[in-house]
């Protein structure tokens, strides 16, 4: 069994090394732009270049670094037919609900207002929250997804989901389709976008949408910087529409110097953040469905590219 690893990782020992250990029978490789075939049987990418698949020609199956693969579906020569297998989960999906939530507690408990108090010295309550004044809905319901929906639930916050598919979810109001999108954004005054990135998902957070979500909304976008129109937001934002934005992917990264975002004081900036990819448990996964796949045993995680997830 040949591996081929192609995510330049400066130091890819960090993977190579690792997953040595978990298939000891496989000969794993590190690409090389300026090097020959190694004739491998599957690839462990991340954004790979098109040479890979202008080279590699016995490909198997490809293993992406990550749970979305709108990256990986833009390689102009990615090969029509063959198996392309995401991320499922990895410890990513409980880092996701713990940001959501901490972005969710920052408009919903006023934390920033008693942050502004410790700074000028004052002492003063505010009234406690009431949860069914803060209803939140979930964009998206994969892995990810079902977890922010669930955690934000568990502690007795009215939780929507909506996505393309029907899904059943206990202790959450679920919505379908495009017929059901407008129902699922009146019930909604925190909207979270756990979206994959698609042709139907691309700037699918235009002023139309955020203008059907309750007063005094909020956005909390973990999904893909295309995603979000941001003209739009900035004028849900000017007019009202918005109360605020937490925002942790944008269109291009790193944001620029200079782009506007920065200096709205109604927009939380971080840096692509929200969840990051855990090497130990993406590692013990990917190699576990190489040798699943490889005796020719069922996988999961496999995507459907005309979906784009």
């Amino acid at each position: 069994m040949k591996i081929l690893f192609v995510a330049g990782d400066p130091k890819p020992e960090r993977w190579t090394v690792p997953i040595k250990e978990l298939l000891p029978e496989a000969e794993i490789s590190v690409w090389d732009p300026e090097g020959p075939a190694v004739d491998a049987d599957y690839a462990i990418v991340w954004q790979p270049p098109e040479a890979l698949f202008e080279r590699e020609k016995h490909l198997k199956a490809v293993f992406n670094l990550g749970a979305g693969i709108d990256g990986l579906l833009k390689v102009a020569n990615l090969p029509q037919n063959l198996t392309i297998v995401r991320l499922e989960d990895a410890g990513m999906s409980v880092q996701m609900a713990e940001y959501v939530l901490h972005q969710l507690l920052e408009a919903s408990r006023e934390m920033e207002t008693y942050r502004e108090q410790q700074r000028q010295g004052i002492w003063k309550i505010h009234r406690p929250i009431k949860r069914s004044e803060w209803p939140v809905g979930v964009m998206g319901l994969g892995h990810i997804g079902k977890r922010v929906a669930r955690t934000l639930a568990d502690l007795d916050y009215q939780v929507s989901g909506w996505a393309r598919g029907v899904h059943n979810l206990e202790g959450v109001s679920t919505y379908a389709g495009p017929d059901q999108l407008g129902d699922f954004l009146q019930s909604s005054r925190v909207l979270v976008n756990t979206l994959p990135l698609t042709d139907d998902t691309r700037n699918i957070i235009d002023y139309g949408l955020l203008s059907q979500l309750q007063p005094g909304a909020v956005l909390i976008n973990v999904g893909r910087g295309e995603h979000l129109v941001e003209d739009d937001l900035l004028r849900a934002l000017d007019d009202g529409t918005l109360l605020r934005a937490s925002l942790d992917v944008f269109r291009k990264e790193p944001l620029p110097e200079g782009h506007p975002f920065w200096q709205r004081k109604e927009i939380t900036i971080t840096p692509h953040i929200s969840a990051r990819t855990l090497r130990d448990a993406t590692i013990e996964q990917i190699t576990s469905k190489i040798r699943d796949h490889a005796a020719g045993r069922t996988i999961s995680g496999i995507v459907d590219t005309d979906r784009g997830y």
